[in-house]
């Protein structure tokens, strides 16, 4: 019998990988606003560090356009402190100039004399001052800034893509970009408190150049998206005209956008939504939705008359990329649907139960689905009502039964098979029996905490009337890097001898009700794999070498080495190694191109290829990123693309290679020839 832990081993080894290259090319912190409505042109900005040569905007969805317009830089602190002594000896050169005037007594020869150039000079220092302040409480990894014009087309889907920014030195990684159909309302970017500059400009005599209006409300019309920043200990308000019975939603998007931040605790925005009454009394409030850490409040509103939605960090923190959209309004919340998967190929009917909802009940088409974790629309009789996670699988389906108090009294399973079922009150146990032969290998495996249930399950297998053989509670999963409270339990054991046994199901907390759904697979152990691909942006120069990681992960007991193969990129372009030895969860992999390889940008694609008990097995290697929690964990989190940036002149070695060859040949090879350029962006599938 083997522990539990499907991934546990892959988890430890994957957790403590910082960022594998420090890759040229800008790297971005924030995007604001970060969306936008369908069919309008908007400004936004974007923070972050080694932006000063941008001059790419990507989407990886249809219908989105950028340009850059403007990049700006806080001047840097010996940069102003050169123009502040130069400011000093012109105000002390007044001065002598301006006594003298007074006094009426002739100035000495070599007396200084204010002339018009130096009240030019004056002006110059003070108009390159206010148009570039220093600041030093600006976020050092967000204080360079690149103003963005971006075109949303009628033609745009509503719904999340991916933004990066490229420049000739290389692409961003990714962050993400919301478009919707509601109209929408942004307050200007906001700027870090800049008290030392504002001293000094009040010392010249000018005004200070931001004003704060923390806490002034702004009266909206619901509904209607709302983009805001969070600065240090402010609070934003926005007042909306509501009548009694109105349902009102209040969802925002603050660690959807942002996943997670590396310098700070707990490692994101934590938002929080207070709704306040005509009388200024809080009448409903929240900091989450279930494990989500971005809040969803819902209240049936108590009276006629104008509320007040407050918007603030839970521990009065605040910074530029505090980023959030807040969508209030009568608008649709599917807050949990059932069952929360079903069996590939067929259609797939979902039950919704929410806030607002015009149906009841989607059907998904699933054949063009690919088996495993999916991110589906929610859409019937023309209603878009967001997006659901969903687990497809090939084995059959079955529906738990109730009630069942003993295991004798549990229903007898077909296996392989999956049940769906609710934890459906507090103190509930779902029981289930299947049969089993001895040395028979068997997975238990519940997903619900990964699909949006609230349930923390624990899993207890056994035989008898109550011999457990083996347990299981949280089994971290790394491909769903998002879940920062996984608590869905994995168990693989090897049966002891033929007979029943049976498979308890709890809720750790005690809770239950009906979000508390689950997914329970039964079945043989099947062994797989899945690849990630870290980071999703590499740059090389012609000739020369990139290094980046594939990460394995693990399913069913596979163990086995991995052939990786390039299926997509520059001519000639090799891995090194290409093997992933068995029983290997992460290895560096350099990725070699040849010193004609032209210059430009290059998507990538990649696959691994194993054998799997006698079969010859190929997985897509999945793009994603390494992001860091709270200064010490980390997290794979997917990418839409994989992109490669050749730039520059080819290597040394690959100069002197290329002259040796062309030397052979009779003829010096000239390494300042013209290299054939590569589009701005080949085209992607």
């Amino acid at each position: 019998m083997s522990g539990a832990g499907g991934w546990g081993r892959c988890w430890c080894c994957w957790r403590g990988v910082g960022w594998l290259v420090a890759q040229p090319g800008p790297r971005i912190g924030y995007v604001y606003p970060a969306g936008g409505q369908v069919g309008t042109t908007f400004e936004v900005t974007v923070g972050g560090r080694n932006l000063a040569r941008v001059d790419r905007v990507w989407f990886s969805g249809e219908g989105v356009e950028g340009e850059v317009v403007e990049y700006h830089r806080p001047m840097a602190p010996g940069r102003f402190n050169q123009l502040r002594e130069e400011l000093r000896q012109l105000i002390e050169k007044r001065r002598v100039w301006l006594s003298g005037r007074r006094s009426g007594h002739p100035q000495p020869g070599d007396a200084p004399s204010w002339a018009e150039a130096d009240a030019r000079r004056w002006d110059q220092i003070v108009a390159e001052l206010l148009r570039n302040p220093p600041n030093r409480n600006a976020t050092p990894a967000v204080a360079e800034t690149v103003r963005l014009r971006v075109r949303i087309l009628e033609t745009a889907v509503p719904g999340e893509m991916e933004m990066r920014l490229a420049d000739p030195s290389g692409v961003s990684h990714p962050l993400r970009f919301c478009v919707d159909r509601l109209p929408e309302r942004s307050e200007p970017p906001a700027q870090m408190p800049n008290p030392e500059f504002e001293r000094f400009l009040a010392r010249l005599g000018r005004r200070p150049g931001t004003v704060q209006t923390s806490g002034v409300p702004v009266r909206v019309e619901l509904p209607v998206i709302l983009n805001g920043q969070i600065l240090p200990g402010t609070t934003d308000r926005y007042t909306f005209q509501a009548r009694r019975g109105q349902r009102v939603v209040a969802a925002l998007q603050a660690r959807a956008l942002i996943p997670y931040l590396a310098d700070a605790v707990p490692g994101w925005f934590q938002a929080t939504l207070t709704l306040l009454d005509p009388e200024g009394r809080a009448i409903a409030y929240c900091d989450d939705f279930r494990f989500d850490p971005d809040p969803v409040l819902m209240c049936e509103i108590p009276a006629d008359g104008f509320y007040t939605l407050e918007v603030r960090d839970a521990l009065f923190r605040g910074r530029e990329d505090f980023v959030y959209r807040l969508t209030p309004g009568e608008v649709p919340r599917v807050t949990e649907v059932f069952p929360l998967g079903g069996r590939l190929g067929m259609p797939l009917e979902l039950e919704l139960s929410g806030w607002n909802l015009p149906v009841r009940r989607v059907t998904i088409p699933t054949r063009d689905l690919e088996p495993g974790l999916q991110r589906v629309p929610l859409r019937s009789e023309g209603f878009e009502l967001g997006h659901a996670w969903v687990q497809l699988d090939t084995l059959p389906e079955s529906w738990e039964t109730e009630p069942k108090d003993h295991s004798a009294e549990a229903p007898l399973l077909q296996l392989p098979c999956i049940v769906n079922g609710r934890v459906g009150a507090p103190g509930d146990v779902d029981l289930h029996r299947f049969r089993g032969r001895a040395g028979q290998t068997v997975v238990l495996e519940v997903w619900a905490r990964r699909l949006g249930s609230p349930l923390d399950a624990r899993l207890e297998c056994g035989r008898g009337a109550d011999e457990i053989l083996a347990a299981a509670d949280d089994v971290p999963d790394p491909a769903c890097g998002w879940v920062t409270h996984q608590a869905d339990p994995y168990l693989r054991l090897t049966l002891p001898e033929d007979g029943e046994y049976w498979v308890r199901l709890t809720e750790v907390q005690g809770k239950g009700g009906p979000a508390h759904a689950y997914r329970l697979r039964i079945d043989e152990a099947r062994p797989d794999f899945a690849l990630r691909w870290t980071p999703s942006s590499l740059t090389v120069r012609p000739g020369g070498v990139v290094t980046g990681a594939v990460h394995v992960i693990r399913r069913d007991g596979f163990e086995g080495a991995i052939e990786l193969v390039l299926r997509d990129g520059p001519p000639g372009a090799v891995l090194v190694p290409s093997r992933v030895p068995a029983g290997t969860n992460r290895m560096e992999v350099r990725l070699r191109v040849p010193a004609g390889t032209r210059r430009g940008f290059w998507p990538l694609k990649l696959e691994g290829r194993a054998n799997v008990a006698g079969e010859s097995v190929v997985r897509t290697v999945e793009p994603a990123e390494e992001w860091m929690q709270a200064f010490f964990y980390r997290h794979l989190l997917p990418a839409a693309d994989l992109w490669l940036t050749v730039t520059g002149r080819p290597t040394r070695t690959a100069e002197r290679r290329r002259a040796t060859f062309a030397g052979g040949r009779g003829r010096a090879a000239d390494p300042r020839a013209r290299v054939e350029q590569a589009d701005d962006r080949p085209r992607v599938r």
